[in-house]
């Protein structure tokens, strides 16, 4: 029971760190001598207690117009055979400016303002029961994930 209250226990506190990152990221606003990501990944460090290791967990922040574009891919043009895929040599249209097609059309970064911005956090815990580990992961850690999609403010200031 201990091992399942402490998986509660983290999601909690990466879920609420994450929103609070996310609060202080719309704003536009950066510390003196940080960016805005530098801060926004603090504050997560900050919330997680220390519990999550924020150099090894996979943090994503992506920025896009739309909340109907998370996750939606860069189109193409789906020449003969069409299959429904991008296939190397395709024709594309680079919405986010990296020179090739991608799965996913986000901008890495913090997004300017009015942007919507998604964070997402990825991470492995490790479980301290063979039993409880066995049962869920079939090894030694469970992987966990959280995420939220916000609007950047409308914000007139070099954020960084």
């Amino acid at each position: 029971m201990i091992e399942i209250a402490m998986v509660m226990f983290i999601s909690v506190a990466v879920e609420g760190g994450l929103r609070e990152a996310a609060r202080f990221g719309i704003t536009g606003a950066a510390p003196v001598g940080l960016t805005r990501q530098q801060q926004i990944m603090n504050i997560l460090d900050a919330h997680t207690l220390g519990l999550i290791d924020i150099a090894t967990a996979t943090i994503t922040l992506k920025a896009y117009g739309s909340f109907g574009d998370i996750g939606q891919p860069e189109p193409f043009n789906d020449i003969s055979p069409a299959n429904g895929v991008y296939d190397l040599g395709e024709t594309f249209t680079d919405l986010n400016g990296n020179s090739q097609w991608d799965a996913d059309r986000g901008v890495d970064g913090v997004g300017n303002a009015g942007e919507v911005v998604l964070y997402k956090i990825d991470y492995d815990w490790l479980l301290f029961t063979p039993i409880v580990a066995h049962l869920l992961t079939g090894g030694d850690a469970l992987h966990l994930t959280a995420s939220v999609a916000v609007r950047n403010e409308p914000f007139e200031f070099g954020g960084g």
